[in-house]
């Protein structure tokens, strides 16, 4: 039975849709030439690091707004690609040299690069967006932050064409951050005219308008409905991308954007269900592209600050009993990449996280590990999760708690509202967990310093290790390579002995697309650069 067959009560929703899709200008367009891209969520503004902008609006800012850097692209083995963390390439720079120290990165620009209006990229306008970066309260303060980029005295106009960035300390994490959505260069003489004294950064203008000069421009935004652009014929800062005219559009419902790219009134759509992508993956119209996500995990994750789990060996015994190849197969579908069964002991040889773990179901290993904790007649706890993580959660925990009870421990399954949840993370008040997230970069010290040291709410576990705090300073600055895997490979192996969190899954990133469409790329926020794709 065909998947469109089984959604035929929504038939009359996606003709609504297509018929939105088809309408206004993009009618003019060929279908050859325009990208139909629809998702669950809104671009409620066009300032891509504005607090409060969605992952879309931000995401939607890799074709309209140029960075200094972008990361590569490497094939994914199933016939889409995976972004290159190790490989940086120019976009607006032409190139950079770091000096011996590690303390001064100096990036010259490309000698042609334009904004929209024709003027110019000059060094004036990446010290005016780096400032905007480090000094305005958007979304790109925090982050530029974990590459040590913190003040505008850090950056430093050498020439029109050259940009010296300074660092109190090297940090391998400079460049990378340079390459994100959270640190795009803004046409600072566009802006500065919209600029007021109570708003110096524009962020009320820029809003509603782009001050950009990426590979597309914005031709309409009605937020909530629909964003249409057009390609910037001008742009020399990359390849020039295949489409002249995307249209994005919010379709609420999963099935009738599945629908929508099956029939053939949609090129790519994000955000599928489970169930869903099964039948999908067999329809001769569309391709159904799953990925690990480089930096994502799923994991069962311990208080290690409250009783029982203060103590390793009861994490142990519970990171022993845990049936994992039925959690990969009922709550992920089988998809993903396993985090566990790993035959490494001591250190491990590769030194990237997330990585597979020596964590494998032993049940009789796990008694005799929980008896040696303390705890021979086991103990009773409580496993919580929130409801926008139940796809998956529902049905692992169940798998979790009938699993737990052959070893004594008794669970009560705890499911929360996304508000209960958040607080209570937030307060540290749950013994153990359910939860799924990912890191910006699939970089083993940034993961260690994000999800597992200091008082950070993103440290679900409350774990604190004194070695992990001493090792972090030094591979964020090691410039070495050797040295610094060397480091990543201890911090790893210190994660597997002490077990503050189970590593189960690295999610699959599901995407489905029109069979004609190649190129697609999981990048590192898990949002689609409309940039690479091509239709044959």
């Amino acid at each position: 039975m065909s998947f469109l067959f089984r959604l035929a009560r929504l038939s009359g929703a996606t003709l609504a849709v297509a018929a939105c899709l088809q309408s206004g200008p993009s009618r003019a367009q060929s279908r050859e030439d325009t990208l139909r891209y629809v998702t669950s969520g809104v671009v409620n503004t066009l300032d891509p690091v504005m607090l409060g902008a969605t992952p879309q609006a931000t995401a939607l800012s890799t074709a309209v707004y140029d960075r200094l850097f972008r990361f590569g692209r490497k094939p994914a083995g199933n016939g889409s690609f995976v972004f290159d963390f190790g490989t940086l390439e120019g976009e607006l720079a032409e190139r950079y040299e770091i000096s011996p120290d590690g303390l001064t990165i100096t990036v010259r620009l490309r000698a042609n690069a334009q904004w929209h209006d024709g003027s110019p990229v000059t060094a004036e306008d990446v010290k005016w967006s780096l400032d905007r970066a480090v000094s305005a309260q958007t979304m790109s303060k925090a982050q530029v932050a974990t590459g040590s980029l913190t003040r505008p005295d850090q950056f430093r106009v050498v020439d029109p064409q050259t940009v010296e960035i300074r660092l109190d300390r090297p940090d391998r994490l400079a460049l990378p951050n340079l390459a994100t959505t959270f640190a795009p260069m803004f046409n600072s003489r566009l802006a500065r005219q919209h600029a007021t004294e109570a708003d110096p950064w524009a962020t009320g203008w820029l809003r509603q308008n782009t001050a950009a000069g990426g590979a597309y421009r914005i031709q309409s935004l009605q937020p909530g409905v629909q964003t249409e652009m057009i390609r910037n014929e001008t742009w020399t800062n990359g390849t020039k991308p295949f489409f002249r005219r995307v249209i994005l559009q919010t379709v609420p419902e999963a099935a009738t954007r599945a629908s929508l790219v099956e029939r053939g009134d949609a090129d790519l759509a994000i955000e599928i269900q489970a169930e869903d992508l099964k039948a999908l993956a067999a329809s001769p119209s569309v391709n159904v592209v799953s990925t690990p996500m480089p930096s994502g995990f799923a994991a069962v994750i311990f208080n290690t600050q409250m009783p029982p789990f203060d103590r390793a060996g009861v994490r142990q015994a519970i990171a022993l009993a845990l049936p994992y190849d039925a959690i990969v197969t009922a709550a992920f579908g089988g998809r993903g990449g396993k985090l566990y069964g790993a035959d490494w002991t001591g250190e491990p040889s590769r030194s990237d996280f997330p990585q597979p773990l020596p964590h494998r179901t032993d049940v009789e290993a796990a008694r005799r590990t929980l008896a040696e904790a303390g705890f021979p007649a086991g103990f009773e706890t409580v496993l919580s999760y929130s409801v926008n993580r139940a796809t998956f959660a529902e049905p692992a925990a169940s798998l979790i708690q009938e699993a737990l009870a052959r070893i004594g421990v008794r669970v009560r399954i705890e499911k929360l509202s996304d508000v209960q949840m958040a607080s209570a993370v937030t307060e540290k008040r749950l013994p153990m967990i359910l939860e799924r997230s990912f890191a910006l970069f699939p970089s083993t010290e940034y993961f260690f310093r994000i999800f597992m040291s200091g008082p950070s709410r993103w440290n679900f576990a409350s774990w604190k290790n004194a070695e992990v705090d001493a090792l972090l300073p030094q591979a964020r600055s090691e410039p070495d390579a050797a040295r610094y895997d060397a480091i990543a490979r201890r911090l790893v192996a210190i994660a597997a002995a002490e077990v503050p969190m189970a590593m189960i899954v690295q999610p699959s990133y599901d995407v489905v697309t029109a069979r004609t469409i190649k190129g697609f790329t999981t990048w590192y926020n898990y949002y689609p650069d409309l940039r690479d794709l091509t239709r044959e």
